[in-house]
């Protein structure tokens, strides 16, 4: 399976959406590699960088807890867990900052 699979598979409602996270985060890593981990579209270096998921009522990224912790004061207002954030469908999704948060993630694991 691939992430346009994955993205194919999904909502119709959802898929611009999910299309909007895949094009922001591919663009942000152009040289990460593209699969399918966990069950989700993931860009990945050596190791997982940030995957994204689709659910009912948000999409999920998840670029691991040290990011979620570094990236905390711009989440006010988003849900987070450990290793997670999600943005509600009936917001915008804070696209430069998802951009923002996955060429970090990408310095810093690219690097391990």
């Amino acid at each position: 399976m691939t992430i346009s699979d994955y993205i194919n598979e999904k909502d119709e409602a959802i898929r611009p959406r999910l299309l909007l996270v895949y094009d922001t985060i591919r663009t942000a890593i152009p040289d990460a590699e593209e699969c399918i981990s966990w069950q989700m579209p993931t860009f990945r270096k050596g190791r997982n960088i940030i995957h994204f998921a689709a659910y009912k009522k948000h999409i999920g990224i998840y670029p691991g807890s040290e990011m979620v912790e570094e990236f905390a004061d711009k989440l006010n207002g988003y849900k987070t867990s450990k290793g997670a954030i999600q943005f509600p469908h009936d917001q915008d999704i804070p696209l430069d900052l998802i951009a923002e948060i996955a060429k970090h993630s990408y310095e810093i694991n690219a690097k391990q």
